[in-house]
């Protein structure tokens, strides 16, 4: 087994080795806090961020994302939503299309209203659709879009998102259980619409 460290040193270059270190470090940063509020300790969440000092585009993205993620668990979704607008604008500044993604996957989350859910939700499916980076967050932000027509009684609609959702889950065969939930998807939305599935 090899050493996954191993490529970020250079021992002829040790400021920049010790760059990426600090890079790395700062990201599993985001990321701890990240579990942090899963776990419902948000305070112990923004402990972490706050030990953040790198200024690495990439990095100041992850902590708005996660300090946003953080207040909207707390119930704070006023608070969460100009984090994910920072983290959004930023992504999209730095070329970072899979947190450009995710990023207007949580301002949907975190959006006032259903017209909010919807624009920032088509704006994540437009990059998802754009960019193999991104490609991943088409299946959430489709599956997303469906069950807010579906609440709302267009059932229609929820089909027609089920399905793309769907069809994006069958292209990775290596993740059985969204295919799965996006199948159980697509029969709840033939059933509102009195169809066989």
């Amino acid at each position: 087994m090899s050493d996954p460290l191993r490529p970020l040193w250079d021992f002829d270059d040790l400021d920049t080795t010790e760059a990426r270190f600090r890079s790395l470090r700062a990201e599993a940063l985001t990321q701890l806090a990240r579990v942090e509020g899963l776990r419902d300790r948000f305070e112990e969440g923004d402990k972490l961020l706050d030990q953040v000092v790198e200024q690495d585009a990439r990095v100041r993205i992850r902590v708005d994302l996660e300090r946003g993620r953080l207040r909207r668990s707390a119930g704070d979704k006023d608070a969460a939503l100009p984090l994910f607008e920072s983290a959004f604008a930023r992504a999209l500044e730095a070329g970072e299309d899979w947190l450009a993604a995710d990023a207007a996957h949580m301002c949907a989350l975190a959006a006032p209203d259903r017209d909010g859910l919807i624009a920032w939700t088509t704006r994540g499916i437009e990059i998802a659709e754009s960019s193999d980076a991104a490609a991943y967050w088409l299946g959430p932000l489709l599956n997303n879009l469906g069950w807010e027509y579906f609440d709302a009684g267009e059932h229609e609609q929820a089909l027609d998102a089920f399905e793309r959702a769907l069809e994006v889950r069958l292209r990775d065969p290596e993740n059985p259980a969204a295919i799965e939930i996006a199948r159980e998807a697509v029969a709840e939305a033939l059933s509102a619409l009195g169809r066989a599935g």
